[in-house]
């Protein structure tokens, strides 16, 4: 009889091991399709660039001008679950990302899938690049190879169990990656601008990565209820703002104020923007007028929402 239950576990155990194992397995993009793609442009590229805020991560710490194209790996991110440190994603042929192919780079991007099949950890933003059209992912693929390649490797992530576990990362993927669903449903009479707006936020600019609050204790996905309401700061610091056009949020900002904050950095009352939002409002100062001018009709044209009873206001500023 113990036998019999020592093998029935035994069983469990092979059948459990095997399910997590499938469950787990990288989804790549349609290799076909990616075969499609037409060669990207560099020029439209960089526009994408700096809507994506790629050298707020990769590029040194407060890098400044020349040196935000040296993507060699930024300043670790420190949160909850551990450091997590933003890789060389240079053109450098061993560091970097020189040696990948398109495809590699677009399974990256919208899959989380590295070129050697192991899961990217989601503090890379792919569950918003999942957003974005395999031609845009070409044109910022033909930007970032003509960037100047930079030597070293970035040090390894340091994360606490079970998070440490990355074939686990698969898991969470198959609850919370999507297929490029809209985060809200916009009015059926919103400007044309507001969806290329809505394009830019969901999709490269990734605003609702630190503006949204996650499920699970901010382990897991986004809580779309919530969007772009207000979140804790990933770093442990204070509270990232809710930019929804509430009381609570920047319902007393006009689309102008919001297209001038993005360029300028100074609010309707003129304070400047500061903490983490400094390098993201520089990047968007990049971007041509039209640009921040969508995103502000985006912003205008959500759903209100105000911020939790409990949570401590926070200033767009912030």
């Amino acid at each position: 009889m113990l036998d019999r239950i020592l093998t029935g576990l035994f069983l469990l155990v092979i059948l459990g091991a095997g399910g997590f194992y499938l469950l787990t397995m990288p989804q790549r993009l349609n290799a076909a399709t990616l075969a499609e793609v037409p060669a990207g442009d560099a020029t439209k590229g960089e526009r994408l660039f700096w809507a994506g805020g790629c050298a707020s991560c990769h590029a040194p710490a407060k890098a400044k001008d020349d040196d935000l194209p040296k993507l060699g790996g930024g300043a670790p991110l420190e949160t909850d679950f551990g450091t997590f440190h933003a890789p060389n994603i240079s053109p450098h042929p061993v560091d970097g990302i020189g040696g990948w192919s398109f495809a590699d780079f677009a399974n990256a991007m919208q899959r989380g899938v590295d070129p050697a099949g192991r899961h990217l950890y989601p503090a890379f933003p792919y569950t918003s690049y999942v957003n974005m059209q395999l031609t845009d992912v070409a044109d910022l693929w033909a930007f970032l190879q003509g960037l100047p390649e930079v030597e070293g490797k970035a040090p390894s992530n340091e994360l606490t169990f079970p998070f440490n576990l990355r074939r686990g990362v698969g898991l969470w993927k198959l609850a919370f990656l999507g297929n490029g669903e809209p985060a809200v449903d916009l009015p059926a009479d919103v400007p044309e601008a507001a969806h290329d707006g809505q394009y830019l936020v969901e999709g490269p600019g990734h605003c609702g990565q630190c503006h949204t609050p996650r499920s699970f204790g901010g382990a897991g996905g986004l809580e779309l209820s919530q969007w772009l309401a207000g979140a804790p700061n990933p770093e442990g610091e204070g509270r990232v703002p809710n930019i929804t056009p509430s009381p609570s949020g920047i319902g007393g900002w006009s689309a102008s104020d919001i297209a001038y904050y993005l360029e300028s950095g100074f609010t309707p009352d003129f304070d400047s923007v500061g903490g983490a939002m400094v390098d993201v409002q520089e990047n968007m100062a990049r971007l041509p007028a039209e640009d921040r001018e969508a995103i502000a009709a985006y912003l205008k044209a959500i759903p209100a929402v105000e911020r939790d009873a409990g949570a401590a206001e926070a200033s767009p500023s912030d």
